[in-house]
Parts: structure tokens; C-alpha cells; sequence
């Protein structure tokens, strides 16, 4: 098993049978989903789930984990997803995958998140990642120069030569801050920008965070 494959095997152990599910999206959190999937068919749990994005639903559904819209839920017991990098308080910056937005509603009606992790991901201060920030398609241009005069190296995201669109139809500008001091306030900042959907700083919300290891150990950093 690799790093990720660890970190996904030991944050699926917190999932019990009759649980509302969030699931991630991003390369840790695809392995997570395949456990849980492989526990479906194997009849050990018996879960709802909520997806993150349209990607990571296609994958639940592959696997015959029970899908259900966000209506349907009241609250979400646990949600397993990665992240691109996670400090010492576990602030996160999240988004590198394209999905921030769902991540982060789904997030903030959790009961518990739990990010899973390759050690690589564990830094002292958030912004050696380039921080996502998701804005509408109208007058990017006008948020794009408002995000470069808070002083960070602006890119619009591209696909194939043309701007990524995200799955609510928005684009990402990718934000090269340099190391975050105080991510609570930049993250204050950012959302204040008319135009600007959501940022991918994730502030206050991970439960746990489970990072694996090359050399096979998992560490477990709790709030």
C-alpha cells in the first residue's frame, strides 16, 4: 500500500453501518472511495452518501455505494476527502482538484471531516500550494487584478487551452501567496471580493487529519 492507500484505509475505519457519508474528491480521497465501495459489495456497511463532485459520484456509483442528493440529508456524520496541504492547526488549502465549492458546503454540514494525506501535504504554514480561488465567469478579469493587488502571483486555471470550468460553471484564478501568516483573515478577504464564489482555504473545519507515510506509519492529528 502506498502513502495514500493508508491514510484512506484508516479514516474509513471511523465509517459505521447506517452513516451519511461525505465523499471527497482528489487522488487520496479516490481511495477511499474504492475501500468503501469494496465494503458495500462485501456487505460489511450499509451507508447513504453525498458526493463532492461529479467525478468522485460517478466513481460511488460505479461501485454501487447509495447515492443521495443533498436535500434528502439532514447532516452528514462523517466526510473523508484530501487536501493539498494542511498546517499544525489544521487550517487547510483545498481546491488543486477543481471542486472547492462542494467540498466546502459538504464540509461545513459535517458532523466530522476527516482529511486524509500523504505526508508531502503537512507544512508548517499554509502556501507553498497555490491558493484556489473559485469567482463567475462575469468580470474574472476584475477579480483577477482586486487578487493580485492583495499581493499574491494570479492564474487563471486552463484545460485543454481554455479556461477550466468548474462543476457550478465558475472558473478558478490559482493564487501564489507565498507562505500564509494568517489564513483566517485572508480567507475573510477573498470571500468579502465581490465575484468571488468561494476560496479554497478551509478554516476551522477538519476533525482529523490522517497522514501516511513512505516508510508504512499513519499519524493521526486531531483538533
Amino acid at each position: 500500500m502506498n502513502s495514500k492507500q493508508l491514510a484512506a484505509q484508516k479514516a474509513i475505519s471511523f465509517i459505521k453501518s447506517g452513516m451519511t457519508v461525505g465523499l471527497g474528491t482528489g487522488s487520496t480521497a479516490y481511495w477511499a472511495i474504492e475501500m468503501i465501495g469494496e465494503k458495500v459489495k462485501k456487505n460489511e456497511l450499509q451507508i447513504k452518501a453525498v458526493a463532492t463532485s461529479k467525478r468522485s459520484e460517478e466513481q460511488a456509483r460505479s461501485l454501487n455505494i447509495p447515492i443521495v442528493s443533498f436535500a434528502q440529508i439532514d447532516q452528514i456524520d462523517i466526510t473523508i476527502d484530501g487536501a493539498d496541504e494542511t498546517d499544525e492547526q489544521l487550517n487547510l488549502i483545498k481546491g488543486g482538484g477543481g471542486a472547492l465549492l462542494r467540498e466546502k458546503i459538504v464540509a461545513s454540514n459535517s458532523k466530522e471531516l476527516i482529511i486524509i494525506v500523504d505526508e508531502s501535504k503537512l507544512v508548517k504554514h499554509l502556501g507553498r500550494f497555490p491558493l484556489p480561488v473559485e469567482t463567475v465567469v462575469f468580470g474574472w478579469e476584475k477579480v483577477f487584478q482586486k487578487l493580485k493587488a492583495l499581493g499574491c502571483v494570479p492564474k487563471l486555471r486552463m484545460e485543454n487551452d481554455h479556461p477550466y470550468i468548474t462543476d457550478n460553471s465558475n472558473y478558478i484564478i490559482d493564487c501564489a501567496f507565498g507562505e500564509i501568516i494568517n489564513p483566517a483573515a485572508l480567507h475573510e478577504k477573498l470571500n468579502a471580493m465581490v465575484g468571488v464564489v468561494e476560496n479554497g482555504l478551509f478554516i476551522n473545519l477538519a476533525y482529523k487529519v490522517i497522514a501516511g507515510f513512505e516508510n508504512g506509519k499513519v499519524k493521526i492529528f486531531d483538533k
